[in-house]
C-alpha cells in the first residue's frame, strides 16, 4: 500500500510539474527585438492626390519600444520609385528636399512627423491616378529586414512647394544622383 501511494504521489507531481512548466516563459520570445511590428504604429497616414508623376506620404511613426528603429525604405504598388525625403538648409540657407541616407532613425519611445514642407514618403513614376477618397497601401521596411503595412488614405492637398537638390526631378536618375550637389533647383508641388 505504500508503494502504490508513492507511485500516485510521484505520478501526480510529476503531472503538475509538466503543467506548470507550460506556464514557463520562453527567453527567446520575451528578448527584446528591433525593430518589432508590435512596437511600430502610424496615426494619421495620408498620400497626396495626384493624376500622375510624383506624390507624397505623410503621418506620424511611433516606435513604442525599448530600442530605436530604423525605417531604410517604402515601398508600394501606387509607385515604381519611392525615397525618405528630408527637408534641409542647403548652402545659401534655402531650405532643400534630399534623399535621407541611410534612412530615418527613431528613437526608442519617441515619433517622426513626416509631413508637408518637412521629411516624408516621395513617391516618383505613380502607377496610376491617386485620386482623393482612394487608399495607398505602402510597406515600411526597417534596419532588421521586418516590415510594416500602412493604408494611407488619398487626400487633395496644393502647398508644400519644395525646392529639390539636383536636376529636374521628374527625369533625374535617382539611383546615380549626387544628392549632395545643389547646381540647380527646381520648385515642384507635393
Amino acid at each position: 500500500m505504500n508503494t502504490s501511494f508513492a507511485l500516485r504521489t510521484a505520478a501526480l507531481c510529476a503531472a503538475a510539474l509538466l503543467t506548470l512548466s507550460g506556464c514557463a516563459t520562453n527567453p527567446a520570445e520575451n528578448s527584446p527585438a528591433s525593430p518589432s511590428n508590435a512596437s511600430v504604429t502610424m496615426k494619421d497616414p495620408w498620400v497626396k492626390a495626384a493624376d500622375e508623376g510624383m506624390s507624397a506620404g505623410f503621418g506620424t511613426i511611433e516606435n513604442t519600444g525599448d530600442h530605436d528603429i530604423t525605417v531604410t525604405s517604402v515601398t508600394s504598388p501606387a509607385s515604381t520609385d519611392l525615397e525618405l525625403h528630408e527637408t534641409v538648409a542647403n548652402e545659401s540657407g534655402a531650405m532643400v528636399m534630399r534623399e535621407k541616407t541611410g534612412g530615418f532613425t527613431i528613437p526608442a519611445h519617441s515619433e517622426l512627423h513626416l509631413e508637408p514642407g518637412g521629411d516624408h514618403i516621395m513617391l516618383m513614376d505613380l502607377t496610376e491616378p491617386l485620386q482623393p477618397g482612394n487608399d495607398v497601401n505602402l510597406t515600411l521596411t526597417f534596419s532588421d529586414d521586418t516590415t510594416f503595412d500602412v493604408t494611407a488614405p488619398v487626400k487633395e492637398f496644393a502647398g508644400a512647394n519644395e525646392k529639390y537638390e539636383g536636376t529636374e526631378h521628374g527625369d533625374m536618375d535617382h539611383s546615380t544622383m549626387d544628392m549632395d550637389h545643389s547646381a540647380s533647383e527646381s520648385a515642384h508641388d507635393h
